[in-house]
């Protein structure tokens, strides 16, 4: 949840003064915007705390000002004294008052930057609590789903996670658990079931979710190959993504138990991926805590990843006792490093495989990203097998998508096509960057004066509205050039 302008005001370092709006101080503030626009509404989403020094502002245009800000759904306006006004302008203050939007005053001494600052250390602080939260929580799940009764526990901490109620049913529907207030309510469910049961598209069954001005409901079916039960899960406010999150895990830990009676080994297999995900989290020490109770043991270090195309299902197949799971389009195998050939070997006949280089388990991210990167080089090049290594020998334009590459060069560097039939501003800007910004030698190897390479360079900034000096612009620019070539 994002901070509120409560949390904001009270921290004493930025002494920021509320003068009207007090009783919504608990608004949230999804971000802070900086603006002296007489209408700022164009560039706003709704809940930002909007800061402005009034430099356009006066006594006929506070009212539609506020009123502008209040329709866009703005959680407060902060105002900087001691610039363009002493004080904040009565008018200002009037209508803030009168449409109840919190207006604080914000000292000269203190920084519109440091208020900034702050709401993004207090959103990150935020949302790296939500993570952590769901992290913990899927590991306590995954405990629950190792028990006897592991179905029913999983159940029983889902509700007790989330703060609602949850429900394991059988393929017809009927209740085999629930736990939670409010779960007798589940049996309205059975005609939404049967939409899952037999997709309209005749596609894998998909889930479902219900909302009512008093409850949110969502429904997913349990099964690997076919649909084997449901699990539903009802809350008294909106899902969060966190618990979203936390709701797919625990549909992924009930299909795990409810198959592991029916396909010992695909249960197995499910294990891995469920330690998989944990390993590409970097929870490393809760995969290696859930593979030990299960009498395994973490692949051996350096592992490669690896991306595949294709069938999934024959992949995952393909991919044996591996650690694979299927996410997305593709399927993510890891493997130790002195087994990857052998495995791509195999993979490679289901459809195209990205390798990464070797990583140790830390490191899991960085290998994923070197896969699909090598995937989609694949896929683009109609080649079977890609590694990453080899990618990165080719340059960096062979790391960039060849579509947006080229968007982006076409603009940036359209005002200079655009520029009459200057076309030697072009030449001109490559030959400057290929000589580093040495006037002279560049000069020399488009064959005119340094002054008017100079002429055409300041054109150039200017058409561009860029530095040349600045070196992350010299290196935009030279990738937009390279794209064209």
């Amino acid at each position: 949840m994002a901070p509120t302008l409560r949390t904001i005001v009270r921290r004493l370092p930025l002494r920021l003064g509320v003068l009207t709006g007090q009783d919504s101080l608990d608004r949230p503030v999804r971000w802070v915007a900086v603006s002296e626009l007489e209408d700022p509404t164009p560039f706003l989403e709704g809940g930002e705390l909007v800061l402005t020094t009034g430099m356009r502002l006066d006594a006929g245009n506070a009212g539609p000002y506020v009123e502008r800000l209040v329709g866009k759904g703005v959680t407060g306006l902060g105002f900087g004294v001691g610039l363009g006004h002493e004080a904040i302008p009565a008018g200002l203050v009037d209508a803030a008052a009168r449409a109840g939007l919190p207006l604080i005053e914000v000292p000269r001494d203190t920084p519109f930057v440091a208020i900034g600052k702050l709401v993004s250390d207090l959103i990150a602080a935020e949302q790296y609590d939500e993570i952590s939260r769901a992290f913990a929580t899927q590991g306590r799940l995954t405990r629950a789903a190792l028990r006897p009764e592991g179905p029913r526990a999983v159940i029983d901490g889902l509700a007790r996670e989330l703060g609602g109620w949850a429900a394991l049913l059988d393929e017809a529907g009927a209740v085999r658990h629930a736990a939670g207030e409010g779960a007798a309510g589940v049996a309205g469910l059975r005609p939404e079931l049967e939409r899952l049961r037999k997709p309209a598209s005749g596609g894998k069954p998909a889930s479902l979710s219900l909302s009512t001005p008093h409850e949110h409901v969502i429904v997913q079916p349990l099964g690997a190959r076919r649909v084997r039960g449901f699990f539903a899960v009802g809350l008294t406010r909106p899902f969060t993504p966190v618990a979203h999150t936390v709701v797919n895990a625990a549909g992924s830990l009930l299909t795990l138990a409810i198959e592991q009676g029916r396909e010992h080994l695909a249960a197995e297999r499910r294990v891995r991926s469920a330690v998989l995900q944990l390993l590409l989290a970097g929870q490393v020490q809760a995969g290696q805590e859930t593979l030990e109770r299960l009498g395994g043991a973490l692949p051996g270090e350096p592992l490669v990843v690896l991306a595949a195309g294709g069938d999934r299902e024959a992949v995952l197949e393909g991919a044996g006792e591996d650690f694979a799971v299927a996410v997305e389009d593709r399927v993510v195998a890891v493997v130790e490093a002195e087994r990857a050939e052998e495995v791509i070997a195999v993979l490679r006949e289901h459809g195209p495989v990205g390798v990464g280089s070797p990583v140790g388990l830390d490191d899991l991210r960085a290998g994923l990203d070197q896969a699909d990167r090598a995937l989609a080089s694949a896929r683009r090049a109609a080649e079977r097998v890609m590694r990453f290594a080899d990618l990165a020998g080719q340059g960096l334009l062979s790391l960039l998508d060849p579509g947006a590459a080229a968007a982006f060069s076409s603009a940036l560097l359209a005002p200079l096509r655009e520029y009459g039939s200057r076309a030697d501003l072009l030449e001109s800007l490559r030959a400057y960057l290929a000589c580093n910004g040495h006037w002279d030698a560049a000069a020399q190897r488009l064959g005119v004066h340094r002054h008017t390479l100079r002429y055409r360079m300041r054109r150039v900034a200017e058409l561009l509205g860029r530095d040349l000096d600045d070196p992350a612009a010299r290196a935009e620019l030279w990738v937009a050039l390279a794209v064209t070539e």
